[in-house]
């Protein structure tokens, strides 16, 4: 039987115009690709939803990292999108998926409307 796992699960917002930065990212960043991929509308503003995509990963897949991309402008956050907002959400996200999950590395960015990815930390 072929090996399945994956190195990671990435989750991200569902907002097209994005989609082209995330697929060239993805494809600089996962050679090969092996990762598991979810799109939810706010991305980490949904941790429950996530929470439980990453148990299936983490299960099914063994992975070894969670990669949470909120973006700019997103309007699942309405007018509460500004930076700080999604700073605080991926760092909760991020906090919460270390304690549930300790052996899981966690990654979290920002995605500009220009296509800039920045590392929150």
């Amino acid at each position: 039987m072929e090996k399945h796992e994956a190195e990671a699960i990435v989750i991200t917002c569902i907002d097209f115009r994005f989609q082209e930065y995330i697929h060239n990212w993805l494809e600089e960043n996962f050679k090969p690709r092996t990762f598991d991929r979810g799109a939810f509308a706010g991305a980490a503003k949904n941790l429950d939803t996530i929470l439980t995509q990453i148990d299936v990963a983490v299960r099914l897949h063994k992975i070894k990292k969670a990669v949470l991309i909120n973006h700019e402008d997103c309007g699942a956050y309405g007018v509460e999108g500004h930076v700080d907002h999604h700073v605080r959400d991926l760092h909760a996200a991020s906090k919460t998926i270390k304690e549930r999950f300790p052996d899981l590395k966690v990654e979290t960015y920002y995605l500009k409307l220009d296509g800039a990815f920045q590392p929150i930390v």
